[in-house]
């Protein structure tokens, strides 16, 4: 059994295409509902993005939803072996049909990263890394379908991905309002960028955080942002 603990739960993830990972981390720790009280996960894999969203906002409720059976799965058990069970619930469904019992002034995903290059021989990785069953276009139409008019979604992407998808999201009517440049160290470039997506329009928001310092030691920023999750951070 591969399990990755947490200072309040426990991810399983031996049977999950996509592992607990720092991209994943770094969202659920920068994703804002604002005032939201129902939060939408999609492509929920583990089952973390919602579990960290229920730790820091206790009134909030948390539907995660995956397309594949084995993912629903991981995310189900881990979320019922923990304290944050009453707040989630967790669905296997295709998002690209999926019927909402509403609209969502929040929704989060960390989705599948790749749109070109070799697919992994794993399915479920396949799945997790690839846009074989859920591309960025038809993500951002089931973003613009499902979002309040004034709701938000959160994501994470390599640079290059996420600026593909922010062009076709404006195409859909919403719009980027915040977004956070992640260097891996302090003498690399950014490779991932933390956004968020609004059918309004406002002030845009930007910064730039460094994962690891010249030493590779987590910088003082990241562990701030992280430090109620990680064991490895008092």
């Amino acid at each position: 059994m591969s399990q990755f603990r947490f200072k309040q739960f426990t991810i399983e993830h031996s049977h999950c295409g996509m592992k607990v990972s720092t991209d994943g981390v770094l969202l659920g720790a920068w994703a804002e509902p604002n005032q939201a009280q129902h939060s939408l996960d999609i492509g929920t894999g583990t089952g973390l993005l919602a579990l960290m969203l229920a730790q820091r906002f206790p009134n909030l409720a948390m539907t995660a939803v995956d397309y594949d059976v084995s993912a629903f799965h991981c995310a189900y058990d881990n979320v019922a072996r923990s304290r944050f069970m009453d707040q989630i619930q967790v669905q296997q469904t295709d998002i690209n049909t999926y019927r909402s019992p509403h609209l969502w002034p929040h929704i989060v995903c960390n989705p599948p990263y790749f749109t070109s290059g070799v697919s992994s021989k794993n399915k479920q990785r396949a799945i997790a890394r690839h846009t074989q069953t859920l591309s960025h276009e038809d993500l951002v139409h089931c973003l613009a379908r499902l979002l309040t008019p004034t709701g938000c979604a959160d994501l994470i992407l390599p640079v290059k991905e996420a600026e593909a998808l922010i062009e076709q999201a404006a195409e859909c009517g919403l719009y980027l309002r915040r977004y956070v440049r992640v260097k891996p160290s302090s003498n690399k470039p950014p490779s991932r960028l933390l956004f968020t997506l609004s059918p309004t329009t406002g002030t845009l928001r930007s910064d730039t955080i460094t994962v690891r310092d010249q030493h590779g030691n987590y910088t003082q920023t990241f562990a701030a942002l992280t430090r109620a999750f990680y064991l490895k951070l008092p």
